[in-house]
């Protein structure tokens, strides 16, 4: 594999300039920003961004509630397992940093001194959009975009060949989905469970949600017409 990356006119090389290319001609604190945002911001953007679909799944409550938590839940322990399985393909693959097989690069990073493929930042933003994508679809579609961007960061900075990143989306992806079927059967009756506690049934639904959705009634009070919410679009 380390052997893609040595001739210039490899398109994966090619793809590396050009990207990379861009921040020699950027100015100085737009790649400062870059650096930390593809370092920890999109990182802290996607936990973020699972928290709040979180928030919102308990607020709607219903049937689909524990379902939809225990999704949001793989979505974090898919990113840790795909990581666990990406330590073998590092040491197996052993492909350098792009900065030490070719001159010119920008490198926005410094301190990198382990292998390149693939991208754990990759790896982990993706997992956590697929395990999102499960969960809810809109919340799902914007934690790709995330997982794009962060694909997008890593080259310009300089850290990693656009076949780093692209490994990174597959691993992550397939780990996601392959085994969520398999963590939907774990994680659901323990979320169901958790649900139906006193104490901790907040973290699956909101206080006052009943399982069909729907606030608990005060008298006097009036329901909202059926198909006014949101819908889940979790199953």
């Amino acid at each position: 594999m380390a052997g893609l990356a040595e001739s210039g006119s490899n398109p994966d090389v090619d793809l590396l300039y050009d990207i990379n290319g861009l921040a020699k001609d950027a100015p100085h604190w737009f790649d400062r920003i870059v650096e930390y945002v593809g370092e920890y911001g999109l990182l802290f953007a996607m936990v973020l961004l699972v928290l709040w679909c979180w928030w919102s799944v308990r607020r709607r409550g219903g049937e689909q509630a524990a379902p939809s938590v225990a999704a949001l839940v793989w979505a974090p322990l898919a990113a840790g397992i795909a990581v666990l399985v990406n330590v073998p393909i590092r040491g197996f693959v052993e492909r350098p940093r792009p900065f030490l097989d070719h001159q010119g690069l920008e490198v926005l990073v410094s301190g990198k001194t382990d292998y390149s493929f693939v991208s754990d930042h990759a790896t982990i933003t993706m997992a956590m959009a697929a395990g999102l994508f499960v969960a809810n679809r809109r919340f799902g579609i914007a934690g790709i975009a995330l997982a794009l961007l962060e694909g997008f960061c890593r080259i310009y900075m300089g850290v990693h060949y656009p076949t780093d990143v692209v490994g990174g989306f597959a691993l992550g992806t397939a780990v996601a989905l392959l085994l969520s079927p398999l963590a939907s059967a774990l994680l659901t009756p323990v979320l169901k469970a958790v649900d139906r506690s006193p104490r901790a049934g907040w973290l699956i639904r909101a206080r006052g949600r009943s399982a069909d959705g729907q606030d608990a009634m005060v008298p006097g009070a009036r329901r909202e017409a059926p198909g006014t919410e949101e819908r889940d679009l979790a199953a």
